[in-house]
């Protein structure tokens, strides 16, 4: 286990978290900003402009030679002597990660952070800060702290790969969010009875949070870890860099349902809407969380995303394409176990997905996965709005749709399992006509419920209304009560309509 989350390097030979060259070349003080330009403390008039965005950085050509391939190309390739200055718009990392390597460069020590590693290990690259340059090159130093540091501590991945979104595609292609993600993954599958390192609790509201102030915020002993208790940290996380982290604990064997409400929790922090439309999805997450997960279970806001993103108890503002890409990844990484995540999630998602008009093929995918638990669904759930230019209030061919994908699923369910004793499968095709019988029931009992409702919609044809009515088998239904009353709702708009 990791015994401290502490960002320094722990007294090891490469130094305590600060980083330093070996050689000075120009004796100073440190860099001075004026403005929008940075100088170096020096006597030594400067001769050389580095102009990164607005920013610019007035240095010496000697220190940033001696370290720097690429500024070595950049000089000499030019074949211009008197060459003074240079632009550097695309370096991964901006001016922040510029202004630590050139103090690197100049032998002033720099602070090592989960915050600034990404952005100068990056930068390194760009720079080409190699052995071949000087032994202990920037590339070194930064690849030791992300290996003996980052990579052994919970919060300091999360950190590094939520920094790891502005710095496309230099973070994937150093194979930094991949790292990053196996990390996460390892240790959100550790036996939460061995979790020595803090994670997100329910930490006290304080104005400005520090790494160490919940170092000792770890559970002791008498108080057992919750098993969903990384799913607060992820969730501050990029769709993509979530959906690596997801994918790589699916490699390693979590259970489908803890992944599940992961996914869940997620949904209900980014998709803005899906919270609207039932103020309960908060609490339904919880729930389902806790019944799934054999063991103590809880949700809860704060920690670890307060540090990152600010104190906001809000959720983030989505723009509609990017909750587009929310729903399709989201879709894309639901474990395909029935109940891994609940009916009335996978409906709130439809809704969204339709509305958002996500890809026709995951929508069929999720429609599918509807169907495998459609008896789980409620009245409230299928009322889902016509977003195409239909004639109906509600979208009639959606839940039909679902019908037939749930009766699919029972028919496919009850021909199987094929190879089993004869005592064995006489038991389990009992058990198997029990369960099928009494979901079809609910079922029923739903679609003649969903009926009365639509049945107000004069719009509603003849057509959809029967062939819905008559979707399901005679034997679903033990009483026609509740598809008498849809009938007579739909005859009663139908009369007033004529008349």
């Amino acid at each position: 286990m990791w015994e401290s989350e502490s960002e320094s390097l722990g007294g090891r030979d490469y130094g305590n978290g600060v980083l330093s060259s070996t050689k000075l070349s120009v004796k100073t003080d440190g860099f001075e900003l004026r403005g929008q330009s940075w100088y170096v403390a020096t006597d030594i008039p400067s001769d050389f402009l580095v102009q990164i965005g607005d920013v610019n950085f007035h240095l010496h050509k000697y220190p940033l030679l001696s370290r720097s391939g690429k500024m070595n190309r950049l000089i000499y390739e030019s074949r211009d002597s008197e060459l003074n200055k240079i632009v550097l718009d695309d370096l991964p990392g901006g001016p922040e990660a510029f202004e630590l390597a050139a103090k690197f460069c100049y032998g002033i020590a720099v602070d090592l952070t989960a915050s600034n590693i990404s952005g100068l290990r990056c930068a390194a690259e760009y720079l080409e800060m190699t052995e071949d340059l000087e032994e202990g090159n920037l590339i070194f130093k930064t690849e030791a702290f992300l290996s003996y540091v980052v990579l052994s501590s919970w919060r300091d991945s999360i950190i590094v790969l939520k920094s790891c979104e502005k710095l496309s595609p230099w973070a994937e292609n150093l194979q930094i969010v991949r790292r990053c993600s196996e990390s996460i993954a390892w240790k959100a599958c550790a036996n939460p009875k061995g979790i020595r390192w803090a994670y997100t609790g329910r930490p006290p509201k304080i104005s400005s949070p520090k790494w160490n102030d919940m170092k000792d915020s770890s559970p002791s002993r008498s108080q057992p870890v919750p098993p969903d208790w990384w799913f607060e940290d992820v969730s501050i996380l990029r769709i993509d860099h979530f959906v690596r982290v997801v994918t790589a604990i699916k490699v390693k064997g979590m259970r489908f349902e803890l992944i599940g409400a992961a996914i869940m929790h997620y949904a209900a922090k980014w998709l803005t809407g899906l919270i609207r439309e039932s103020s309960g999805t908060a609490d339904e997450i919880s729930s389902y969380s806790a019944s799934n997960s054999n063991g103590s279970c809880s949700s809860w806001k704060g920690g670890l995303h307060m540090i990152v993103a600010g104190m906001k108890d809000d959720p983030p503002t989505v723009q509609a394409k990017d909750q587009r890409m929310i729903i399709e990844s989201l879709i894309s990484i639901i474990p395909p176990q029935k109940d891994s995540v609940s009916c009335s999630f996978l409906l709130r998602l439809l809704r969204m997905a339709n509305m958002l008009k996500v890809a026709p093929a995951l929508v069929t995918e999720l429609e599918k996965r509807v169907g495998m638990q459609f008896e789980q669904a409620t009245l409230a759930d299928l009322l889902i709005p016509a977003y195409s230019k239909g004639e109906t209030l509600y979208d009639v061919d959606l839940v039909q749709r679902l019908l037939e994908h749930f009766l699919v699923q029972e028919q496919t369910e009850s021909s199987s399992p094929s190879r089993q004793s004869f005592s064995d499968k006489h038991m389990y095709d009992a058990s198997q006509r029990g369960n099928g019988t009494s979901a079809k029931m609910r079922v029923a009992r739903l679609v003649d419920g969903y009926l009365t409702e639509v049945a107000r919609d004069r719009n509603l044809s003849l057509t959809k209304f029967q062939v819905l009515a008559e979707a399901l088998p005679e034997s679903a239904r033990t009483c026609d009560d509740g598809l008498y009353r849809a009938i007579d709702s739909y005859l009663k708009v139908i009369s007033n309509f004529c008349y």
